[in-house]
């Protein structure tokens, strides 16, 4: 009766495991693992202590929490090859700052757009850290070496005629230099060449070779200062060919950098700039500071966020952004991904979510 009563309660827990098994796997599903492409492009994707965050990261997150999946981050290096990691199906999406483009929507499928964006131009800041003053441009340009060679050819054009000078009119009466001794009578020549080269002498010579000297001189002196104007006048322009930009149709001619594969490079090149390709958008910034380059390129909300930050007082962005592209999160075609994605992205905007999430990187608006 014992052994009667002890196979009845084991077949009681058999089948109360049967029941509650199945119902409580359905309560909690496992996590789907997700492998998703991405790279370091503050504010959209910021490394932190080796822990990734940022805008895109952020609103990824939030997503895989409510789809109930695991990500593992793969980081790479540009746009280039976070797009060949979704391409080769190493990688099951990827999110950064990724433009919508019909070239990329033929070849990928693209979740709704997660960002209203476009391509801004910066460029050197005025002010202590950034593009030099007109100022600080001209005392560096007079004390600069160019400034020192013509500083050198003008005394030689002086010390030369005024020898000459105090040997034809030394003691002469009424003279410009009215004693014969060689000190002070040459200060007189001097001080006669000089003002001949510059501008206009007070008084002309008496002897008539002095007055021959005295006519070439003059002509030399307003050629001379012709040139020197000119000299400064192209080395200024030098100095300021990276300055002036205000819009898109400025960039003609100017050297402006870009990064490989981004749609920044094609929209450079028709407006027919020098493009100077980098491989990390941190290169172009090293690039525009150095001098290197007139203008960076890139997409808008990357340069505010660096133009507020890391390069305060050292650059600025102008103009308004063109060439409006919408971010997005891309899947390779055919992903199962892209519609679940998309639901949850609209109840995020819905509830407010999304909302939160971009003030947190880009202030209310």
């Amino acid at each position: 009766m014992l052994r009667f009563g002890a196979m009845r309660l084991l077949s009681a827990l058999l089948l109360a495991l049967a029941v509650c098994g199945p119902a409580a796997a359905q309560g909690t599903p496992a996590q789907r693992e997700v492998t998703v492409a991405t790279r370091v492009l503050p504010p959209m994707v910021v490394e932190r202590e080796g822990a990734l965050t940022g805008f895109s990261i952020d609103l990824w997150n939030e997503i895989s929490a409510r789809l109930n999946l695991k990500t593992v981050y793969r980081v790479q290096p540009d746009v280039r090859a976070l797009l060949e990691d979704v391409r080769s199906s190493q990688s099951n999406l990827g999110v950064a700052a990724i433009s919508i483009t019909s070239a990329r929507e033929a070849e990928f499928d693209f979740s709704q757009p997660i960002m209203n964006a476009g391509l801004q131009i910066m460029v050197r800041g005025q002010g202590k850290d950034g593009e030099s003053s007109p100022l600080r441009d001209l005392m560096s340009l007079l004390f600069s070496w160019t400034s020192l060679a013509w500083l050198g050819i003008a005394v030689m054009l002086i010390v030369v005629p005024a020898h000459l000078m105090w040997f034809f009119e030394r003691g002469h009466k009424n003279g410009i230099i009215p004693t014969p001794a060689y000190i002070p009578g040459i200060f007189y020549a001097l001080y006669w060449a000089a003002g001949t080269l510059a501008t206009q002498a007070e008084e002309g010579p008496r002897h008539w070779v002095g007055r021959v000297l005295g006519i070439l001189w003059m002509f030399t002196g307003l050629v001379f200062v012709a040139l020197y104007t000119a000299q400064l006048a192209a080395t200024l322009t030098v100095q300021q060919i990276g300055g002036g930009i205000n819009s898109p149709d400025d960039l003609s001619g100017r050297k402006v950098a870009v990064t490989r594969g981004s749609t920044a490079a094609g929209a450079v090149r028709d407006l027919q700039a020098q493009v100077t390709e980098v491989g990390q958008i941190s290169e172009a910034y090293e690039a525009l500071l150095a001098k290197s380059v007139d203008a960076v390129v890139f997409d808008s909300p990357v340069l505010l966020y660096y133009a507020a930050n890391d390069g305060k007082g050292r650059v600025t962005t102008v103009g308004a952004p063109f060439r409006k592209e919408d971010y997005g999160i891309v899947f390779p075609r055919g992903s199962a991904l892209r519609l679940e994605t998309n639901v949850a992205l609209l109840k995020m905007r819905e509830d407010g979510t999304y909302q939160r999430i971009y003030d947190r990187w880009f202030g209310a608006r």
